[in-house]
């Protein structure tokens, strides 16, 4: 699937300019500068005249509270009000009930996000005075980061 975003102010790297972005697949395969010059066909046309258009925002630091504590928001909910307010892509802390400190317990997150988040998503995993080996299971191409709970 094709969508070309055509007439836009595109905000990206310092710059503001119009312009059209040309999407292939969820990939942007061209962002064209200036007055779009070419016929590009696409499945999707999008005039986007009088909007802006910017990269999404990664928020490196979330508390969603699933599971245990959905009662304060769940993985749904709170990656559904990060989309709203311009979040993309989230990287979501252990601190949950029971927290996120083996490899069960983080696998627990990625299947329910991977049923219910509206967003990209990672988890970081928890690191304990206890739990040095799962810590070290942990794989490093699959979390975005470790959190030392100290004390």
């Amino acid at each position: 699937m094709t969508i070309l975003i055509k007439n836009t102010l595109i905000l990206n790297e310092g710059k503001q300019l119009k312009g059209s972005i040309l999407i292939e697949n969820d990939t942007i395969k061209k962002i064209i500068w200036g007055e779009l010059k070419e016929d590009i066909i696409a499945d999707q046309i999008i005039d986007a005249d009088d909007k802006i258009l910017m990269p999404g925002v990664i928020d490196d630091q979330v508390h969603f509270r699933e599971p245990g504590l959905t009662h304060k928001g769940d993985i749904h909910s709170e990656s559904r009000a990060a989309v709203a307010g311009g979040i993309t892509s989230y990287m979501e802390m252990p601190n949950t009930l029971p927290q996120a400190v083996t490899q069960e317990e983080l696998q627990k997150k990625y299947d329910i996000a991977a049923e219910s988040s509206i967003a990209n998503y990672s988890f970081h995993m928890g690191a304990t005075n206890e739990n040095l080996d799962e810590v070290l299971k942990t794989d490093k191409k699959n979390v975005c980061g470790v959190k030392v709970f100290m004390g």
